[in-house]
This record gives structure tokens, sequence and C-alpha cells, in this order.
């Protein structure tokens, strides 16, 4: 037994002597080292150029390799962690801190005088307040409207739709966009649209994803139903947007391209639900005609919001240098930087009330920035629950609605199968987790059942 921990011992220590080596040199030639962990988006590099630019006393530097919230939390407990990382939801924010490695930087913000809750989109709130206290700063923020092929609508002599808008009106806008040959092939759709947008139509139809306090999944309701069934109608009863089968044919004929940005940018749909970022690769096609128009809606006229934040690591020893990145996001510089580059909108909202934000004479095509603060300003954002991994659930959900959309199995049996299984695994985190328990029992007033 002795040398079995005698060995532990030494490999921890080898393991250790590892780590230190790999951690980033903390001087550079006279520059404090910045490392941040953030997807590997070519807009990165502008956004952290301006940061060096505006603080030479600092070098800022991407880690795009290790952004799973597993890695960043293994390696922050560790010592070896980046300084900055990002976090995209309500439920990595509570892993950041309830692992211990999110900074609280309610007070440091307030006396730099940024009034986080006031400042920011209400979308990226759950990304970074957690229980009243705050741990970070979006990077940017995002709602959803309706892409429109200018030239595709006036092709079909069809009038540019004008907001607000209800899914009924939309429709008779999308049959007539989607055409087909004579043996019934479609050759273009009337829309286009990524699956993960099925929250917004939940939200729209009635319906939520969790219970108001969290301790149940609620996706089987028959307005969340109704939400994902309505998705479902616009491939199989509608015809108007395209079907994984009719997505792989258009792509064998050539022309398609794989991604939805890609399908719409290439001429194959008149209209794409779709968010500001798109612009980063719309922007790289040439003679595109674009507009945009506000997000249909029906019962409520809701969108949903989503959008990243970065976070600081509680173990650094560089964190009050990190916060100076924190405070570079909430300023002018970055503000207008991310709206120039169309990186979704600016964190802060009074920089997409401005004039250049409105008419960028770089791009003064784009006439049509209004419509994204406006959807973002009835935007809300996800929800997410406490008791549940959020990465879960999603895998959950989207193995159930990659049937619907695939038309093997119907919007009610999946949703019902999802709602089993996430409220499973919430009973599953309550039995292993006493903290999570005693603050689910404080909820409900008693066991899970």
């Amino acid at each position: 037994m002795k040398l079995f921990f005698s060995a532990i011992l030494i490999a921890l220590l080898i393991l250790s002597a590892v780590a230190w080596r790999m951690q980033p040199r903390q001087v550079e030639d006279g520059k404090t080292v910045l490392i941040w962990t953030s997807d590997d988006n070519p807009a990165r590099r502008e956004q952290i150029d301006l940061f060096n630019r505006l603080h030479p006393e600092y070098l800022l530097r991407l880690d795009p390799n290790n952004s799973g919230m597993e890695k960043v939390i293994v390696q922050s407990l560790a010592g070896v962690g980046p300084d900055l990382f990002d976090c995209y939801d309500g439920y990595q924010l509570s892993a950041y801190v309830r692992s211990g490695i999110a900074w609280d930087v309610t007070e440091e913000l307030k006396r730099a005088g940024v009034d986080v809750e006031n400042d920011v989109w209400q979308a990226v709130h759950p990304n970074i307040i957690h229980e009243g206290r705050v741990y970070g700063f979006p990077t940017n923020a995002a709602a959803n409207a309706i892409w429109i092929n200018r030239d595709l609508f006036d092709r079909a002599g069809i009038p540019y739709p004008k907001g607000p808008w209800t899914w009924d009106q939309f429709l008779e806008v999308a049959k007539r966009l989607t055409i087909r040959d004579e043996r019934g092939r479609a050759k273009q759709f009337g829309l286009v649209c990524d699956w993960w947008n099925w929250p917004q139509f939940v939200m729209q139809w009635g319906g939520r994803i969790y219970s108001e306090d969290g301790t149940r999944c609620v996706v089987d309701s028959p307005e969340a139903i109704a939400g994902v069934q309505f998705m479902h109608d616009l491939i199989y009863k509608y015809r108007v947007m395209p079907s994984p089968v009719e997505e792989a044919a258009m792509a064998t004929q050539g022309g398609w391209g794989s991604g939805t940005i890609t399908q719409f940018g290439a001429g194959r749909a008149g209209m794409a639900l779709g968010g500001r970022w798109w612009l980063c690769t719309l922007r790289s096609y040439q003679n595109l005609r674009l507009t945009a128009v506000e997000a249909p809606h029906y019962r409520s006229r809701i969108f949903r919001g989503y959008g990243r934040a970065t976070l600081i690591n509680k173990n650094s020893p560089r964190r009050q240098d990190a916060l100076k990145f924190l405070l570079y996001m909430a300023g002018r510089e970055y503000n207008e930087l991310i709206n120039a580059q169309a990186d979704g909108n600016a964190p802060v909202k009074r920089w997409s009330y401005t004039p250049i934000y409105l008419h960028n004479p770089q791009f003064s095509q784009e006439d049509y920035n209004a419509v994204w603060r406006d959807v973002l300003s009835a935007a809300i954002p996800d929800q997410v629950s406490p008791f549940v991994n959020g990465q879960a659930a999603s895998r959950i959900l989207n193995k159930q609605l990659d049937l619907v959309k695939s038309d093997q199995k119907s919007p009610a049996d999946a949703m019902r199968t999802a709602a089993q299984e996430i409220n499973a695994e919430i009973r599953r985190n309550i039995e292993r987790d006493p903290t999570l328990r005693q603050r689910y029992e404080a909820l409900t007033g008693g066991a899970p059942p």
C-alpha cells in the first residue's frame, strides 16, 4: 500500500511538472501575456489586435483548442487554465461558478462605472449573471430575423414584407417563392432554417422548456408540441422548407453546399431565419442583394435571444489584468468594431442606436440594421434549469428533434420522450448532489418523484 501511494505521489508530481512547463510565458517582450479561450472565428483576430493596440502593456492571445467546459474547469482548478474563457449559456455559467473558477466581478465593474443589468441586452444576462452576481461581460448579442434575397423576390414580383407579421402571412409568401420542376423536385425553397431555432417556435406558441422554477422539463406541453409541429409542417405539409433528403439531393446536384448560410447565399431559398452574424459569411457572396425583416410571430411577438460572454478565471494570478479585457468589451472601440464586423450586435445596447450603426458607409447597401436591434429588444434568453446539465439536455432534445426533422417520429412523441429523459436526468442529478437536492426541495416542498 505504501508503494501504491508513493507511486501516485510521484505521478502527480510528474503531471504537475508537465502542466507547469505547458503554461504560457507570463511576460514576453516586456508585455504581460493573457490567454483567452474562445472559438476560432476569424473576427476574433481583429478583436484581439484592437485590444493589444489599445493596451500595449498586454499581449492577448487566443487559445481555440481548449474551449470545452470540462477542459476549462479541470485546467483552471489545476492552475494551468486560461486567464479568460467564454460562456455560452446559463447552465455553463452555473457550472463555472459552482466549480469555483468564475471570478465574481460585480464590485469591480461597478467601481468602473459599468451598469451591467441596464447597459447590456437582456438576451445575454443568463451568460453573465448568476443569483444576482455578475461573473463576466457579453462579447456580443443576437436575435434572429428573416433574411430576404431581393433578387428572388423581384423575380417573383413579390413585395418585400414588412413587420410585424404572422406565420400565416409568411406562408403565403413562402409558397410563392418555392419552385419545383415537372417531377416535383425543388429548385428553390421559400425558407431555410436551422432546427436549433426550435425554442423560438415553442415560445411563440406559448410553451416553455422548463417550469418557471426550473424543476421540471415541460417541452411535452400542448403549446410546445404545437410549435415543433409547425416546424415539421413547414417541411412536410406546406413543403416550403427542405427535408434532409431534399438537402442531400440538391447537394449532389451541385451548387448547394453545406450549411444553411451557404444554402441561402447560393440563392437556393428566398428567405432564411438567421442572425446578423450571418453577414460575416454573406458579405463574401458577390452581387447578393439582401434585406431583412423581423421574424413572423404566432401568439406572442417574442424572439429567441442568445449570445456569448467572457469570464475571468478566479485562479489566474493575472485576473486584475484580465479585468482590463472586460472593460475593453464595455467600451466604445470594441462595441463599434463588433457592429462593423457584424459579429452579431454590440453587447452594450446604446452602441446599436448610433448613426454609424444604422448606416456604415463601408457597407452602404446594408440599410436594414434597425431590424436587428428591434428584434433584440423584443428577445428573451433561452430558459435553463440549474438542475440539469445543459449539454446533456441538448443532446436529448437534439436526438428527438432530428427524428422529427427526418419524419421518423411525430413531434408529440418526440417531445414527450425528451421531457421524460430530461426529467429523469434531473432526478439523477438531485440524488447525486446534496446541494441541488436541498435547493430542489426548497422550491417544491418535497423530494423528486
